[in-house]
């Protein structure tokens, strides 16, 4: 059977994905530190209210709250033996939302890193990260979901583990990894390698791109550098509303919905198939996005000049594949997806 992003993909030229998880939940009361796949259980009402922010904006796919939903991040809450309940119910949430909107939504299952380190530098064998995201994958599974969708990854060991995983529970996946680093991930891959890494999986996703990260420009730049090599699967697009700043307490992202509605028929015209949004994007930047998507009309493949003068500039030199690539402006590190 064809899975239900599949179908779409072959009747649209490009789809709007969701915006934030965590700054949507903390606006609902949700903690600094408080698990928030907890609230699938225990705040049902609240995350069927978080999916349907996005398929009332208009959004064709939305991501499950269960991006910490693995052993190793609920075992912080002692929660490490629920990973199926979990995951299950937030998947069974998000297919009455989708289900309930009269059109095909997607319902993908989100599945953020583990928190651990890959041997040799850290404890994570392959073996254990491959049984922790299959643990995640059968729940979300059970629930629903039509897609998996991997995102914020940084180590590519990773990345393939969950390839791996997926694979055992037999479901088709998209999969975004975080360049936050001077144009690399964390641990140092960049967007031509990523390309180069997926397209040997055994297992390949459906789409690939990039998530989260600085802001909306940076963002921008990693996607042209993945349509650069020639990308053929359709590429994904989820940036930031914005650049983060302490004020009053709290983090704030200081991305208009305007902007957001320029980053979105940019990140098209970059070569995305699948756009969202990431950290600080609300219900009101899904609005501006999807009419920016609807009513303009598609543009020339944008220059770096042309995406600093509508975006704002990049957080470093270049995007991490040439000798300049020393950041320039500092970051705030971000343990889960907004």
């Amino acid at each position: 059977m064809t899975d239900a992003l599949t179908k779409l993909l072959e009747t649209r030229d490009w789809l709007m994905a969701d915006g934030a998880t965590g700054t949507n939940l903390f606006n609902m009361g949700l903690s600094s530190g408080d698990a928030p796949e907890l609230w699938n259980v225990d705040e049902p009402e609240k995350i069927r209210t978080l999916y349907s922010y996005a398929v009332n904006s208009g959004s064709d796919i939305f991501l499950t709250n269960t991006f910490g939903g693995n052993a190793s991040r609920l075992k912080l809450h002692q929660a490490e033996g629920r990973v199926r309940e979990l995951n299950r119910v937030g998947a069974e949430l998000g297919r009455e939302v989708a289900d309930a909107s009269g059109r095909t939504v997607v319902v993908a299952g989100s599945v953020g890193p583990t928190g651990d380190i890959m041997v040799p530098m850290g404890s994570l064998t392959h073996e254990l990260a491959v049984e922790m995201f299959h643990e995640q994958a059968e729940g979300l599974k059970e629930g629903g979901a039509d897609v998996l969708w991997l995102e914020t990854i940084s180590a590519p060991e990773e990345y393939k583990a969950a390839a791996e995983a997926f694979a055992l529970a037999g479901m088709p996946w998209c999969g975004t990894m975080s360049f936050d680093t001077a144009g690399r991930t964390m641990m140092g891959v960049t967007s031509e390698a990523m390309v180069s890494m997926v397209e040997k999986l055994p297992n390949p996703p459906i789409a690939y791109g990039a998530n989260c990260g600085v802001g909306a420009s940076d963002l921008l730049r990693t996607v042209l550098g993945l349509a650069a090599q020639g990308v053929e699967r359709p590429i994904i697009a989820k940036g930031n509303a914005g650049i983060p700043k302490y004020h009053d307490g709290h983090i704030h992202y200081d991305g208009t919905p305007e902007l957001m509605g320029e980053y979105a028929v940019m990140a098209r015209d970059c070569g995305a198939t699948i756009i969202g949004g990431c950290c600080g994007t609300m219900p009101e930047h899904l609005e501006k996005m999807h009419e920016a998507l609807s009513t303009r009309p598609r543009g020339d493949r944008p220059t770096l000049e042309q995406i600093t003068a509508r975006l704002g500039g990049f957080s470093s030199v270049s995007d991490g594949t040439g000798d300049d690539n020393g950041p320039t402006r500092s970051r705030t590190s971000k343990r889960r997806r907004g």
